[in-house]
């Protein structure tokens, strides 16, 4: 595999987080206390809101990082592990594009 393949896996993991935010975006809209739902029904909207809220973070922060691997692309630094300074493995970037750390860092 070659840095091309793993700018490619890069750029569809983008947009498929994108697509992502702006589904936890959705479900994360204010819950409309007029909305006759019962009680126990928005006691479990407002549970589920709490969980997508947590979802919508991890995205955006997946997001944040795979287009800052992105701006690397082409650089020296492209593939580096930001702590230790050696090579990320291809296999590793291309399960988890949005990778800053090699295996051994990131534990």
């Amino acid at each position: 595999m070659d840095n091309a393949e793993v700018i490619e896996k890069i750029k569809e993991e983008i947009s498929k987080t994108e697509v992502q935010v702006e589904k936890y975006r959705e479900l994360t809209r204010p819950i409309s206390p007029e909305n006759a739902i019962g009680r126990v029904s928005r006691m479990d909207a407002i549970n589920n809101k709490s969980v997508n809220e947590s979802a919508l973070r991890q995205a955006e922060e997946k997001l944040k990082n795979l287009k800052r691997v992105l701006e690397k692309a082409g650089s020296k630094d492209f593939g580096i592990c930001v702590k230790c300074k050696q090579a990320i493995p291809v296999g590793r970037l291309m399960i988890r594009p949005e990778s800053l750390l090699c295996v051994k860092c990131a534990r």
